[in-house]
């Protein structure tokens, strides 16, 4: 079982958000089990403050180290991965959901206020994330999203593990766009590639079409492919079809 924590002025918000879809199975049949801390309950005064002034001055509220750090320990073992969300960190991605799925136990760390006092994350994080260039309210959706994409992966959670194959970045590149019926649509038709039983077809169509989509909407993601020669020669066949070219 993989145990994910989360430490957050809103346990009922975070909690909350894993009684659906495939959090909630995944939590019914044991493969995943949820918990959350609240940095209140650790507070060393009877008003339960868990922010101060920052030093040197500045705008807003910084959360204070005793009590994140109480809530992080209390959901924490040894071997836990500890994850601070934060504007400031690593881009999360396919590869760091991996990785964090392998894991025995995770604690999301949300901040809230201007952030959380940085020696939290120099003593105890083994990550600092961010699932984006741009501030959020609070830690909570971030945790949410990237506990979601880690979870998906555990062995089990997904009723039919071949979805993962399809799923964007999991070799590298987006995944192609995808069809069901009607076989037309408001006078738009599905590719015939895929309705006319040629597997072979149908899958070529796929790989030519996840290539096109991420050289054109992410080409940072195409640079690092690890690409075959026939993806090479798929993208140059788009290029030369492209207007202008010869």
């Amino acid at each position: 079982m993989l145990h994910v924590g989360f430490v957050t002025l809103f346990p009922e918000m975070v909690l909350g958000a894993c009684e659906h879809s495939i959090l909630k199975r995944a939590s019914e049949r044991s493969l995943v089990g949820f918990r959350a801390s609240n940095p209140r309950d650790f507070a060393l005064d009877a008003h339960r403050t868990v922010d101060d002034r920052p030093y040197a001055g500045g705008p807003g509220m910084l959360m204070k180290p005793e009590p994140v750090a109480a809530a992080i320990r209390s959901l924490a073992d040894d071997d836990a991965a500890i994850v601070v969300t934060d504007p400031t960190g690593e881009m999360f991605d396919q590869r760091m959901a991996g990785e964090l799925s392998r894991r025995r136990s995770v604690v999301f760390v949300c901040g809230h206020y201007e952030g959380i006092d940085a020696r939290v994350a120099a003593k105890l994080a083994t990550h600092v994330l961010t699932i984006g260039d741009y501030v959020l309210t609070g830690g909570e959706l971030a945790a949410l999203v990237m506990a979601d994409a880690v979870v998906r992966l555990v062995p089990g959670v997904l009723g039919d593990p071949a979805s993962l194959q399809i799923d964007s970045h999991h070799d590298g590149l987006l995944s192609a766009p995808q069809f069901t019926r009607p076989s037309e649509w408001e006078g738009l038709q599905v590719p015939p590639e895929l309705t006319q039983g040629d597997h072979g077809a149908a899958e070529r169509w796929r790989r030519a079409q996840a290539l096109q989509l991420t050289r054109t909407r992410r080409p940072d993601l195409l640079a690092r492919a690890e690409l075959e020669k026939r993806d090479v020669d798929l993208l140059s066949s788009f290029v030369r079809k492209e207007p202008g070219r010869p």
